[in-house]
């Protein structure tokens, strides 16, 4: 892997990481038109490169993240799902890593899939606009007198809600599905909102991915050599800050207009990676 490389695969898990087009499967496209090699240090540099996503969300969301002992316990049941499989089916989900068509499929598939949610849950998109930041509390002050204050609003969540969530957050182990499209039609099969569906998905990222990056990082550190290291700072480092910015572009997006505008994206470029490898480009990660 060059620097440039490290670097473009930053840009691209940043950028994708929370929006619903697999940022899993956009990297392994990235790495077929580099034309790069597979190997195991890259395989667990774009797992480790989201850890810097993660610190986005922590970073744009701290107040509503650090809210109750509660809401982490329902974190970790919803976290639960993904982990066993994802332990059990290791080796199984690293050899798909490298198969572009199962990207192009699953982007495809998951495109229809974000339209058809779209109208089918029109109404909790559309309710996501008037859900305020801040809710209005009554407490008594220090002298005995009650007073009106605005708090941030905590996320609603219940435990059946946090489990389901988590298990279609499973779905997401198939390159090109996504992560974050996976738990937000999650979150909206169980009542949330698209806003909260969507924040609820970058609050589970945390655990999921952070126990993801630790176990690649544990089972690779044989790997790691010379600027290796560098690789892995830099692209962090990067993905942090990309991730940053396309926080915010999504959520004022489908707050206003759902999800069906990356549906279209998903289908296009599906449709186009598929056209591309029967003309006879190569597109491929060399062993």
């Amino acid at each position: 892997m060059t620097t440039t490389e490290a670097v473009i695969l930053a840009i691209v898990e940043g950028l994708t990481e929370y929006l619903p087009v697999s940022s899993t499967g956009h990297l392994i496209l990235t790495e077929a038109f580099l034309g790069m090699q597979k190997n195991a240090f890259t395989n667990m540099y774009i797992i480790n490169v989201q850890f810097g996503a993660i610190l986005a969300v922590l970073f744009l969301y701290w107040k509503r993240f650090f809210q109750s002992l509660d809401f982490y316990f329902k974190l970790f049941v919803a976290f639960l799902p993904a982990a066993v499989l994802g332990f059990l089916l290791n080796d199984f989900i690293d050899s798909l890593l490298s198969s572009v068509i199962t990207v192009a499929v699953s982007l495809i598939i998951g495109g229809i899939v974000l339209i058809f949610t779209d109208r089918y849950f029109q109404q909790q998109i559309e309710e996501a606009a008037h859900d305020e930041e801040m809710v209005e509390v009554k407490e008594v002050n220090e002298f005995g007198i009650e007073v009106k204050k605005k708090v941030l609003k905590k996320i609603s969540i219940g435990w059946a809600q946090a489990f389901i969530i988590g298990c279609f957050q499973c779905i997401a182990m198939i390159p090109g599905v996504s992560r974050s499209a996976s738990t937000i039609i999650g979150g909206l099969y169980k009542k949330l909102n698209i806003k909260r569906a969507a924040e609820f998905s970058f609050f589970l990222a945390v655990p999921t991915i952070t126990a993801a990056s630790i176990y690649k990082l544990y089972k690779g550190i044989d790997l790691i050599r010379g600027t290796d290291i560098q690789f892995i700072l830099i692209g962090n480092v990067i993905s942090f800050i990309v991730g940053v910015i396309a926080i915010k572009f999504f959520i004022n997006l489908i707050t206003k207009y759902g999800l069906s505008f990356f549906g279209y994206y998903r289908i296009a470029l599906g449709v186009a990676i598929l056209v591309a490898m029967a003309m006879g480009y190569k597109l491929e990660i060399t062993e």
